[in-house]
């Protein structure tokens, strides 16, 4: 008698029949010869695989367990490159419907980001193959003893660890996308009271020390009196905040036209440098070298 696993599944029924196929080629030579049978129901497609009889009924047990693996394999590939990005997007109107339809598919792509974790292609590897793992090892232990699969309730039912790194995954994202946001309307409004604030010198200098201190001369080179950032400075005094607030208020104060950023290594102030940038549009640049930087590093 003819063994066999049925498959439905609402999406995707004719690109698994086009995976598997590909792949049970490669069992041909091991003398299993595999047939499709597809069926559409309603809302479901039906994709039944059999492995035809051998008349060797010693090897059918093993047949059936090369049979699964395979079929399982496909499944866990198609879950994570097809089905993922759906349900992540299902999760995000789900739970984020607030959003506006521009900032949803933001937070997608932020999602599709981790999912992926695009920081080392060593990551990316590890990351997939872990999921995969857990995907085809919950595959295989269903298949063992089930002879009909839904990969829809399978995911609702059976995935659930998954489904749950799957939601984290998108509050993460959505915490990164509230924070960029949140930054964006910083720069604006840091934007605007540049804008508005008469310039009270030409050009200022930037140094930031090793130890994280800024230092501001003016264009000619002298340190800058503390007229000019009295009344920040007082705002301040009392408050926590870091040198990178305190410099950025500072030059809102004076409103250069331009600003020259020293820095004595090259991993220093990298985020307020792109602050600076963000905030006086045009106006920053960044000393590659000169008299100031070779007088501060010694």
């Amino acid at each position: 008698m003819a063994q066999g696993i049925s498959i439905s599944a609402t999406q995707h029924i004719d690109l698994l029949k086009s995976k598997l196929g590909r792949e049970l080629r490669l069992l041909e030579n091991e003398g299993i010869d595999i047939e499709f049978k597809e069926k559409p129901t309603g809302d479901y497609k039906y994709l039944n695989c059999y492995i035809k009889d051998s008349g060797d009924t010693s090897s059918q047990k093993d047949y059936r367990s090369i049979f699964s693996y395979y079929v399982a394999d496909v499944i866990s590939d198609l879950i994570l490159g097809y089905w993922e990005s759906y349900i992540i997007k299902k999760i995000i109107l789900e739970s984020y419907y607030y959003f506006e339809e521009e900032e949803r598919n933001t937070i997608l792509n932020y999602t599709l980001g981790l999912t992926n974790n695009t920081a080392e292609i060593s990551e990316v590897d590890f990351h997939k193959l872990r999921r995969k793992t857990k995907i085809l090892n919950k595959l295989m232990e269903y298949l063992k003893n089930n002879d009909r699969i839904n990969i829809d309730g399978f995911i609702r039912f059976r995935l659930k660890d998954y489904m749950e790194e799957l939601y984290d995954m998108v509050e993460k994202a959505v915490d990164e996308f509230m924070m960029e946001r949140e930054y964006k309307e910083f720069i604006q409004l840091l934007r605007y009271f540049v804008d508005i604030q008469e310039s009270r010198l030409e050009m200022v200098h930037v140094i930031v020390l090793n130890s994280g201190v800024f230092k501001l001369l003016d264009e000619k080179q002298k340190v800058i009196n503390s007229e000019f950032l009295e009344g920040y400075v007082m705002d301040l005094i009392d408050s926590e905040i870091n040198y990178e607030d305190l410099l950025i208020s500072a030059l809102i104060s004076i409103a250069p036209q331009k600003i020259v950023f020293h820095r004595m290594d090259d991993n220093s102030a990298f985020n307020s440098l792109t602050t600076l940038k963000n905030v006086f549009t045009g106006k920053v640049q960044e000393c590659s070298g000169c008299d100031i930087c070779a007088q501060y590093r010694q």
